[in-house]
């Protein structure tokens, strides 16, 4: 999403229009649920996608159609074989996109999009709203709880929506408050991944997860395995020592820890700290009979068995990966898969 802004700027910025494209609403098996966008410009070049197939390519005409009389509105597409408004996919569902054209000339609109990129760089959560009221007449704006909210056109208004936790939620949705109708939609989710060991796997692991919308921050004890050129997607890399990780981080109840350093020593006192701080995520890399050893000497410092167990010990989902690209790939499954659940459970 941080890109997205970025590239709208960038556009007014040289007083190029667009249509911003985004599913708002989906029910059934649609490919895209909602929070799916895309970008499309006059010359028809696009950024991001709804799902592909033909609803994406029935999304690009239209948008197409805003570009040209310079309109906002939502279209409903039902994917059904028989309907009439049958749009040629297999599975059924429907889905609801909004088209909201962006006009070059509201410079107050590429000033938002700049600070909502900068907002966009913190690790807290933090949501985007649409006042859909009058959908040919949108307004955008971003709140956090530390900040408030953030109006893409410098004027009041989101303020009327409560700052509550029934609205501000992990999933998308809209909602009615003070006589108005909003789309809001999650973000960033507050939560860093903090990788122990910068070797191979870490390098393959590092700009998968930064990919899919993780912030990374690598640690290691030696230098030439945490530092910007080999690790540039981090937001951070530490160079420390591993006995004494809380001289340099403090985990939260929203962080991730990857343990996969030289060797298991290390690997025991990066785990045995990081179970006392209670991350929501502890995966360890290694042979089983490796993480035994481990166990039991984590049992011998007062842990429970219990507490051991919820540890992801070994790393990753099972997908009999091998190589280091492999196994990055079973870990950011692995992630992916407990976000979810942490935003489905919000």
């Amino acid at each position: 999403m941080k890109q997205l802004f970025e590239i709208l700027a960038s556009l007014m910025e040289h007083q190029e229009e667009c249509v911003l494209v985004t599913i708002i609403a989906s029910s059934g098996s649609t490919p895209r649920g909602a929070g799916s966008r895309m970008l499309v410009k006059k010359d028809g070049f696009t950024w991001g996608t709804v799902g592909g197939g033909a609803v994406e390519h029935h999304a690009l005409l239209t948008a197409l159609e805003a570009l040209k009389h310079k309109t906002s509105h939502t279209r409903g597409f039902t994917l059904t074989r028989n309907q009439v408004a049958d749009i040629g996919m297999v599975c059924g569902g429907d889905v609801v996109i909004y088209f909201q054209y962006v006009s070059p000339e509201n410079q107050q609109f590429r000033q938002f999009c700049i600070k909502a990129a900068e907002m966009l760089e913190r690790d807290e959560d933090s949501w985007l709203l649409l006042d859909i009221t009058d959908e040919t007449c949108w307004r955008m704006g971003l709140y956090s709880r530390t900040t408030g909210f953030l109006s893409g056109d410098g004027e009041a208004g989101f303020e009327q929506v409560p700052a509550g936790n029934e609205l501000f939620t992990g999933k998308a949705l809209q909602r009615e408050a003070g006589g108005r109708k909003f789309y809001i939609e999650p973000l960033v989710r507050a939560g860093t991944v903090y990788v122990f060991g910068g070797g191979h796997v870490a390098q393959e692991l590092v700009p998968l997860l930064a990919h899919v919308g993780f912030r990374c921050v690598v640690i290691d004890d030696r230098e030439e395995f945490a530092n910007s050129r080999v690790f540039p997607q981090a937001a951070e890399t530490i160079v420390g020592d591993l006995e004494r990780i809380g001289d340099y981080i403090q985990l939260r109840d929203c962080d991730y820890v990857c343990i996969m350093t030289r060797g298991h020593q290390f690997d025991y006192y990066v785990q045995k700290q990081a179970l006392s701080m209670k991350p929501c995520y502890i995966g360890i890399m290694g042979s089983r009979n490796k993480i035994r050893v481990v166990t039991e000497k984590l049992m011998a410092d007062g842990f429970s068995r219990e507490e051991i167990e919820a540890c992801h010990m070994p790393i990753g989902t099972r997908i009999y990966a091998e190589t280091p690209a492999e196994i990055a790939v079973s870990i950011a499954g692995e992630l992916i898969g407990v976000r979810a659940k942490r935003m489905d459970a919000t």
